[in-house]
């Protein structure tokens, strides 16, 4: 069970230092303005807008009539109304927002959020349904081999999906899947967990490590990575179109 308050809480806390160290979810957010459609957008919702890597790139790209910026940190309102205090900024729950919003969209849009979400596959079919004729859903999502030496010491991780299980959950739709691999490196295992606490996603559990704990991270780190700290991300784009 994924626990949205304390997503909230560790996203709230690092939002100054993720701008400054969520370098791989800005790569993100350029590479899904590359992927989006030439097409007219007259409404737009983007979804975990964060600090707005991907609300700055979309405003200066595509010209919209109406654009809907939800996320669950309410201090994300100060971020989008620096780029355009005319795009509407919502803080809630997604899951629970898109029970009650009927309104349908040209666009519906999501940098690096989705892994939060509970029930991915009943999640998405509702935002196809939120989609205008011709719409487009796109959105970049972590794959199974993100944070992989986290999970080979810890055992915990999210729910990932290969490209084919999610290729095969949309079999019905338009669907098209990009997916990279990203690693990073560092010094030692501790910058490791400095980047992961800087950018807030560390939320899977509250659990506080004894200095025994960390010594044991770093030495299991070490022997995996051979000495060479490294910290794989698994980008995936995921586009689909609202046609016949």
């Amino acid at each position: 069970m994924i626990d949205k308050n304390l997503i909230k809480q560790r996203f709230k806390k690092k939002l100054n230092s993720y701008n400054n160290n969520a370098s791989i979810q800005k790569q993100m957010a350029e590479k899904l303005t590359e992927i989006l459609p030439n097409n007219p957008y007259s409404s737009v919702l983007e979804i975990g807008c964060g600090t707005g890597f991907l609300t700055k790139l979309l405003n200066k790209n595509i010209n919209y009539k109406d654009y809907t910026a939800i996320d669950i940190v309410p201090d994300c309102l100060e971020y989008i109304s620096d780029i355009d205090h005319n795009i509407k900024f919502v803080c809630e729950d997604i899951e629970e927002f898109i029970k009650t919003d009927n309104k349908k969209y040209d666009l519906i849009i999501s940098n690096a959020a989705f892994q939060w979400i509970e029930n991915l596959s009943e999640f998405l079919t509702e935002l196809i349904n939120r989609l205008n004729f011709r719409g487009i859903l796109l959105f970049s999502i972590f794959g199974k081999e993100n944070f992989r030496e986290i999970y080979y010491i810890l055992g915990k991780t999210l729910k990932y999906y290969t490209k084919n299980e999610m290729t095969n959950k949309f079999s019905d739709y338009n669907i098209q899947i990009q997916e990279e691999i990203r690693i990073m490196s560092f010094k030692s295992p501790k910058d490791v967990l400095k980047h992961i606490q800087k950018t807030g996603v560390n939320a899977l559990s509250e659990e506080v490590w004894t200095k025994q704990d960390l010594i044991n991270f770093e030495k299991e780190y070490n022997a995996i990575c051979a000495n060479h700290p490294t910290l794989t991300y698994n980008p995936m784009y995921v586009l689909i179109n609202n046609t016949p």
